[in-house]
């Protein structure tokens, strides 16, 4: 008896499941930090070769690889693959090996699921049920800004592509279930570093100093606060600061200080003004203080918008992969993804990849502590492969 498309597909998948557990421990305890993901690329390559699918690799790190029949329209899978520095505080057998370097973000399993996905979109191939091109996108560097995909796009790497989707761990909901959303899912994201400079003195003459503390401090508490009267509120735009350093003694005023933090915000339009608003709001802040500042902006990522149609093509895979009860509704975030320059490019789609264990602990994202069902492995896999085809 023949089989269908979906039911090809998911059976690759359950076959191939224990080997992607597998090379999902063995990335866990080998992460590599952004631009730097030597070996992960080379481990890709390996199973690209086994698989039997044409690659090219890119100057550095990451690769692109194409499945399926010259003719028809294409459509690309990405998945990330860099790691934080971020300290792994888990028991697992298969923990991290690289001091203060860690997969606490799951893209180990975002690249085991499309491994996943790969074998059984080639598989489907073979048999002559795959009715479009598909191409997978193994890209370095989503943690740093500005990312790997910019790079990947300016390489081609979305040329001739209709559309474009992906998945991303999220450890608040339950394995089995993908979050998706239409419209925006992810916030714009851009940092900020400010040093004042100032004429330094003893405490007791604050009057003959330009009281850099005081001016900083200032900066501290109205920039977020004008920032929150300057925006459209419906923009959601934040501004949180999380380094400050100044002086290192009671009784002497500083001659410089720092401030570094995050804006963040919902609306793309709002983004694009942004910086030139800063900039501007830190020099009317600090004008009458007599200090001057030296701001280092970087700009981010765009929020990741994602296009209706390519939603609903999600949801369908979704729901042909792991059933009606698969899907799940899912909030907009502030955390920035650079997965948003693809979808700027052409209609794409992100969608979140439940990996809590049912009634198990619910953890966090970008932490040490950070541990998965993996079960969800295979099921980022089906729903990944599903979309490629739906």
């Amino acid at each position: 008896m023949s089989l269908t498309l979906a039911e090809s597909l998911a059976r690759s998948v359950d076959i191939v499941a224990p080997d992607l557990i597998e090379v999902r421990r063995d990335l866990h305890a080998h992460p590599e930090l952004s631009w730097h993901e030597q070996r992960t690329t080379d481990l890709i390559a390996t199973w690209m070769d086994k698989i039997g699918i044409p690659f090219e690799r890119f100057d550095g790190t990451g690769l692109m690889a194409e499945i399926g029949p010259e003719a028809g329209p294409v459509v690309a899978l990405r998945a990330d693959l860099d790691a934080l520095p971020v300290i792994e505080t888990s028991q697992d057998p298969w923990k991290s090996i690289v001091p203060g370097v860690s997969h606490s973000c799951g893209h180990d399993v975002h690249m085991a699921a499309m491994l996943g996905a790969a074998v059984a979109l080639a598989e489907a191939h073979a048999e002559g049920l795959l009715p479009v091109r598909v191409r997978l996108i193994f890209q370095p560097a989503e943690e740093v800004m500005p990312g790997g995909a910019l790079k990947l796009l300016a390489a081609g790497a979305l040329r001739g592509v209709s559309r474009i989707f992906a998945l991303h761990c999220d450890p608040s909901l339950d394995v089995g279930q993908v979050g998706l959303r239409e419209g925006p899912i992810t916030g714009a994201s851009d940092q900020i570093h400010v040093t004042l400079s100032g004429r330094g003195g003893h405490t007791s003459r604050p009057h003959l100093t330009e009281d850099l503390t005081f001016a900083l401090g200032n900066l501290l508490t109205q920039l977020p606060a004008v920032l929150s009267r300057r925006f459209d509120p419906r923009a959601g735009a934040s501004m949180v600061w999380g380094q400050i350093h100044s002086g290192n003694a009671a009784n002497v005023i500083p001659s410089t200080g720092e401030l570094s933090g995050t804006l963040r915000m919902l609306d793309p339009a709002a983004w694009h003004q942004a910086e030139h608003l800063v900039r501007g709001l830190i020099s009317d802040i600090i004008e009458p203080f007599g200090v001057s500042a030296d701001v280092h902006y970087v700009r981010g990522v765009p929020p990741v918008v994602n296009d209706f149609g390519a939603t609903q093509t999600l949801r369908r895979a979704v729901t042909q992969a792991l059933g009606p009860g698969g899907v799940a509704t899912t909030a907009q975030s502030l955390g920035g993804e650079d997965f948003a320059w693809y979808v700027e490019a052409v209609p794409g789609s992100m969608g979140r990849l439940g990996t809590r264990t049912p009634d198990g602990p619910t953890y966090d994202l970008h932490q040490g502590n950070l541990r998965v069902d993996e079960r969800a492995i295979a099921v980022g896999a089906k729903v990944l492969a599903m979309a490629a085809v739906s």
